[in-house]
């Protein structure tokens, strides 16, 4: 067995992070608590003085009968930032499992600073002789969340960027190596988004020949030695490839060792979009999926946030509208818009709104082009595409050829973040991803648009749109509309 799995181990050899001189795991984390500590205290007390500032100095208030203390204010703000840090604290936002991971933790944050700013609301109704200006409450508790907010983003861009040097990794290793733990290696690759250093598979039965870039690094009769000696703090399950019985002699061996994270796999990671329920059946507890991706409350905070912010929209861009649709109409014969039939949410086929950027007689041009035809058919983009005029390549790189969209959005049949918009034809290409992709509605911008666009591969494509789905949240929606849609259309990276 040694002699096998030496031979299957020449074969690939993962990404060697841990080669990087660095201080210990658990040192690094400290240093992530203590300095997302400071800076959340330090962001709480400016959003403090600020909103001191325009209380008092600007005198932005409804009742400016109540005076002014700057030392008053600020022992009161001492207290808050610290009542803050304590909320913050409890809703597990300086814990180790917690840190750089989704945009959940954003929400986190916002409800804590909004539990904080409702007990001094209460305070004052308790206590009478406790005055405070409402207007310093009500602009403190904005600036809170949005400067903390702030402070976090920007220590994620330094902690991101330490990863590449080999910092905040968590060292990992798959047990099986069937199709589903490829998969997951391939997954979890990307170690900038996931924080893993992946060190290898744990097998039962080595395969025969090597498949894929990480290694087999021992068989599971060895596995506590393994744990020890590569240093693993996550066991990552890929529960297609064991049996009932090995995962209960696996689930035995790890609960006792300290510092061991068992993590289980769905078995159906690539489709698992959705929400899930675990009911008890009698005894059984029994995970049940939801069919649509977000829930009623989220659905209703994406539908007004799509519908007001596209209704001002096209309000404020209807001359540049205009101007456009004249443009295109002098620049070639044909329709000012053009109708793509795409699949919109749950399989319902709409008409997608795009200025025309294309000749009436495209299909009669591209057939002159046999390979740029083949490569429109396995990649769905060309990047020198004959049949976009001179107008069109213009639009195209500017992104301005989708603003028609915002009708879609204002109709209800897209949305102003999404994946991809896909046609029936092309949905085949997606196989079961397709299912996924449906519980959502396409948008207008979206991971895949503000990570590269079409210079990605297509199969880089589906995968951000996957991970969208799976991790939707408001705030990557409003991280992606006004953070990196801008620079991205700014750029023109991969626009054609």
């Amino acid at each position: 067995m040694s002699t096998q799995l030496s031979q299957f181990q020449t074969l690939a050899s993962p990404r060697n992070l841990s080669s990087v001189s660095r201080i210990g795991l658990r040192s690094q984390w400290t240093i992530l608590r203590f300095a997302l500590l400071s800076v959340d205290f330090f962001m709480l007390m400016a959003a403090f003085k600020v909103a001191y500032w325009i209380r008092f100095e600007v005198n932005l208030s409804v009742s400016p009968e109540v005076i002014a203390s700057q030392q008053y204010y600020f022992s009161i703000s001492v207290m808050l930032a610290a009542t803050c840090l304590a909320l913050f604290a409890v809703a597990g936002l300086y814990r180790f499992e917690n840190l750089l991971g989704g945009t959940w933790e954003y929400s986190k944050l916002l409800n804590a600073c909004t539990f904080a700013f409702l007990s001094i609301v209460v305070l004052t109704f308790a206590m009478p002789t406790f005055i405070i200006a409402r207007g310093w409450v009500f602009g403190g508790w904005l600036l809170a969340a949005f400067f903390v907010t702030l402070g976090r983003f920007l220590i994620r861009r330094v902690a991101y960027a330490l990863r590449n040097k080999g910092y905040f990794l968590v060292r990992a290793a798959i047990v099986g190596i069937n199709s589903e733990a490829r998969a997951l290696a391939e997954e979890l690759s990307d170690w900038r988004a996931s924080g893993v250093e992946l060190v290898g598979h744990v097998v039962e039965t080595v395969p025969s020949q090597a498949s894929g870039a990480t290694p087999v690094i021992g068989h599971l009769d060895d596995l506590e030695r393994l744990i020890e000696e590569h240093e693993i703090r996550d066991l990552i399950v890929a529960m297609t490839a064991l049996n009932r019985d090995q995962l209960l002699t696996l689930c035995e061996l790890i609960n006792p060792l300290s510092g061991v994270n068992l993590r289980l796999s769905s078995g159906l990671f690539e489709v698992l979009t959705t929400r899930v329920r675990v009911k008890n059946l009698g005894w059984v507890p029994c995970v049940s999926l939801e069919k649509i991706r977000l829930n009623v409350l989220e659905q209703s905070v994406k539908a007004v946030f799509d519908f007001g912010l596209s209704l001002l929209g096209l309000i404020a861009l209807s001359p540049l509208l205009l101007l456009l649709a004249l443009l295109v109409k002098i620049d070639s014969p044909g329709p000012v818009l053009h109708r793509r039939r795409v699949l919109g949410m749950g399989g319902k086929p709409f008409d997608a709104f795009k200025f025309r950027t294309m000749y009436v007689n495209g299909d009669e041009i591209l057939a002159r082009h046999p390979e740029q035809l083949l490569q429109l058919r396995e990649e769905q983009k060309l990047k020198d595409d004959p049949r976009v005029t001179r107008l069109g390549q213009w639009l195209r790189k500017t992104s301005l050829d989708e603003l028609p969209q915002l009708f879609n959005v204002l109709m209800g049949q897209m949305s102003l973040v999404g994946p991809r918009m896909i046609s029936p034809e092309e949905g085949e290409k997606y196989g079961r991803l397709k299912l996924s992709l449906l519980t959502v509605k396409p948008g207008i911008t979206g991971l895949w648009q503000v990570s590269g666009r079409s210079n990605l591969s297509y199969e880089e494509r589906v995968r951000l749109d996957i991970h969208y789905v799976r991790y939707y949240s408001v705030w990557t929606d409003l991280q992606i509309l006004f953070v990196q849609t801008l620079p991205a259309v700014l750029k023109s990276r991969g626009a054609y």
